[in-house]
């Protein structure tokens, strides 16, 4: 039986989970400490929580759409054996 009617292949279900990986990734470097009225953390404002991470996030969701949109090569000596 062909596995020709599934959307997506295998490399897009790898790429995907990659890029939901590093979308993560930049909600991890996102989170921190918070402040409240009786304590002001000023980490809130570091340059990693504030540029670093929603660069990160936004580079995996680029990845995401590249993923979502990526189509395999075709191999002609594979395409001509299954017609056979």
């Amino acid at each position: 039986m062909k596995n020709n009617n599934f959307a997506f292949g295998k490399m897009n279900y790898i790429l995907l989970a990659a890029s939901m990986l590093v979308v993560v990734i930049g909600f991890i470097l996102m989170s921190g400490s918070s402040s409240s009225v009786e304590a002001y953390d000023p980490t809130i404002f570091s340059t990693l929580r504030v540029k670093i991470a929603p660069a990160v996030c936004f580079a995996g969701f680029a990845f995401m759409v590249y993923a979502i949109i990526y189509k395999p090569k075709d191999n002609k000596n594979t395409n001509r054996e299954e017609e056979k």
